[in-house]
């Protein structure tokens, strides 16, 4: 049976969706999960065939978006982590009238590299997948190495993430290919251009999976939208410095207020 898991935390006057990344399910977002339900009804989420939401194959970008969106509130702010970044950018796209505003993290619209682009190498991801297939659960660990590398508190970040995958069903060998071929083929750049909701972009310095020179570029590009920059984090703020994280999202909503 197919089921989308979704646990609602939080009473207040803003629903705010917690999309997790590849690898990984909702549980993810515990270090910040009770500061942000301080401010916002939070809506925490295990994408198709993550964690709790089991009987999903390998499903395109688009599908994710509307598996996921069937369940949603009817308005709210969309946050989204690396391929959950990639997901929430499609809800705001093929749903406008839905997304409050919407907020990337560690994401780019183009995870794979071009000559133009600065990325992960197509040859690299393929290499995930073909890993996958040979040693599932060490490729695992390896992506979510490289997710904390640099940061003061990469040994105890990976950790952390290692934990989050541990503690639920891994997925299906299908789904985390399904998944690593979004990340190599999905090109949003030129899509997100005519988003009409505010947009937020959260990065890490030291990422080494979403590079910061695409933060320049992308601020040329997307004029309308805001992006911050956390100097000592990587791939996964949220979990090396969840304080400061949760700071522009409680500003963003003050902006909202208005």
């Amino acid at each position: 049976m197919k089921d989308i898991w979704w646990q609602t935390t939080g009473e207040g006057d803003c629903h705010l969706v917690l999309l997790h990344g590849w690898g990984l399910n909702a549980q993810v977002w515990d270090c910040i999960t009770p500061e942000l339900s301080a401010h916002f009804t939070v809506h925490l989420v295990d994408l198709p065939g993550y964690g709790h939401s089991v009987g999903f194959g390998a499903l395109s970008l688009e599908e994710m978006a509307e598996q996921v969106l069937m369940h949603a509130p009817q308005k709210a702010i969309w946050l989204g982590w690396s391929l959950g970044g990639l997901v929430a950018s499609q809800v705001a796209l093929q749903h406008t009238n839905r997304v409050q505003a919407l907020v990337t993290v560690a994401s780019s619209p183009c995870f794979s590299a071009h000559e133009d682009w600065p990325g992960i190498k197509p040859e690299v991801l393929s290499g995930f997948q073909q890993q996958l297939s040979e040693d599932f659960q060490r490729t695992v660990e390896r992506f979510l190495a490289l997710q904390t590398l640099g940061t003061e508190s990469a040994r105890q970040d990976a950790r952390a993430l290692k934990k989050t995958v541990l503690s639920l069903p891994m997925p299906s060998t299908e789904v985390l290919n399904g998944g690593l071929e979004i990340l190599k083929t999905a090109d949003l750049r030129q899509s997100l251009t005519a988003l009409p909701m505010p947009f937020l972009r959260l990065y890490g310095r030291l990422d080494g999976l979403v590079p910061r020179k695409i933060v320049p570029m992308l601020d040329a590009l997307w004029p309308m939208s805001e992006s911050v920059v956390f100097d000592k984090a990587a791939h996964a703020p949220f979990i090396s410095h969840p304080q400061a994280f949760c700071e522009p999202l409680i500003a963003l909503k003050m902006q909202l207020n208005k």
